[in-house]
């Protein structure tokens, strides 16, 4: 009998949450294959069989465990049942006749939208009936929606997903470790800085007619959409530099510089706030920055981010704009000293050269930690990422082409 154990996931981890078993409790299972996911403080994990063999389940679902802890064990022993064999190979029989057996001249047309994840059943009754999925509540394993949902949709049309009229019940559900560590840590912040907020806005209006008149042919040469996080990234690096205190954190009696920009982008994924990490971003080109963006944000939302990439961190970005707020104040990512806030871009007039004119506005919020970054630092700071992007030309060399040519 094998014994799996609670894997070690990072220096500061102690405990995990069981969050589900993918295999069942005397269920035969093949090496290396999937039959738990684990939550750690910082991120969700799979825990692999290490032998083939039948399954004995020992935690349940929704336990804490410590890191060693008996997770299963596995009777290697234990003979391969006809079932799994036959089930193993059903894949590889029916690719063969798949393509040579035309379908039935009624079948149903079971095409629904990629993102939308559904069972087969599930898919041919939406494509039949023209459910709107967004009008069903999934109740399958991460988000799937079942044929029973979809059946709940058609009975009850034009009823918010999920609720019963003059239903008054309650649910409780634990925190999980995720959860706990993000409540955790903004308290901390909360308590142990000296936040202060500051505001600007920035007008987008340059940067909009970039995007729009580059967007095709950036998507063509590099395979990636050209979006505003690049612009911010590339702004906050070169204020960075010229204002080292915003990219830099107290450790006990010392203030630690950074001569880099490790760039935390803030992203709201399935299991809660997770802040992976772009390492270098100075150095990177707005192609790299957008198509590292695009995968840590991929990763995050498929809980694939790995503990690495969630660790460290100089200075943090946020967009609340993409929900459509219009105005926060962001807490520090601590040990951080600084986050800095985007928001809805939202046509307002303007006076530009004494006329009154309308212009997309983004206002813009630093919260820096008074301790070791001065009030002339962080509103210099902002004003320096709002010169930037409204004049997007300097993110080139961090300044004025012609005053960079005559050396100025």
């Amino acid at each position: 009998m094998i014994e799996i154990k609670v894997p070690t996931v990072g220096e500061s981890i102690n405990e995990v949450t069981l969050v589900k078993w993918l295999k069942k409790d005397g269920e035969y299972v093949n090496r290396d294959e999937v039959i738990a996911e684990l939550e750690s403080e910082k991120a969700t994990f799979e825990v692999n069989a290490e032998q083939a063999g039948v399954l004995k389940t020992v935690g349940k679902e929704g336990d804490t465990l410590n890191i060693g802890d008996v997770l299963a064990q596995i009777d290697e022993t234990a003979p391969k049942p006809e079932g799994a064999a036959a089930q193993a190979e059903a894949p590889r029989a029916e690719s063969k006749p798949a393509a040579a057996q035309p379908a039935p001249a009624a079948a149903p047309v079971t095409a629904i939208a990629n993102d939308i994840k559904a069972t087969p059943v599930a898919s041919a009754i939406i494509a039949d009936k023209g459910v709107d999925p967004k009008s069903i509540q999934p109740s399958g394993y991460n988000g799937k929606i079942l044929k029973d949902d979809v059946l709940e949709a058609l009975s009850n049309p034009g009823r918010k997903p999920g609720t019963v009229a003059f239903n008054r019940e309650e649910k409780r559900e634990k925190m999980s470790n995720l959860r706990k560590t993000v409540s955790r840590r903004l308290v901390e912040a909360k308590n142990t800085t000296a936040m202060l907020t500051t505001f600007n806005e920035v007008d987008m209006s340059r940067i909009m007619a970039i995007r729009a008149a580059n967007k095709d042919k950036f998507k063509e040469s590099h395979g990636v959409n050209l979006g505003f996080m690049s612009f911010f990234t590339k702004a906050c690096c070169f204020a960075l530099q010229e204002w080292p205190a915003v990219n830099a954190y107290i450790d006990g009696d010392s203030i630690v510089y950074h001569h880099y920009c490790d760039i935390s982008i803030a992203v709201s994924a399935p299991k809660g706030l997770v802040v992976p990490v772009i390492r270098n971003a100075e150095s990177l080109s707005m192609p790299e920055i957008e198509k590292k963006v695009l995968e840590l944000a991929g990763k995050a939302r498929d809980n694939k981010l790995s503990m690495e990439e969630m660790q460290g961190g100089t200075f943090t970005i946020t967009n609340g704009g993409v929900f459509g707020s219009l105005m926060s104040t962001p807490i520090i990512n601590i040990p951080q000293s600084a986050i800095l806030g985007m928001h809805k871009i939202q046509e307002r007039p303007m006076v530009v050269n004494g006329e009154i004119v309308v212009r997309p506005m983004m206002y813009l919020a630093l919260s820096y930690d008074h301790r070791i970054i001065d009030g002339r630092e962080s509103v210099s700071f902002l004003v320096r990422v709002k010169e930037l992007l409204e004049n997007p030309e300097l993110l080139l060399f961090g300044k004025d082409p012609t005053k960079a040519l005559l050396g100025l």
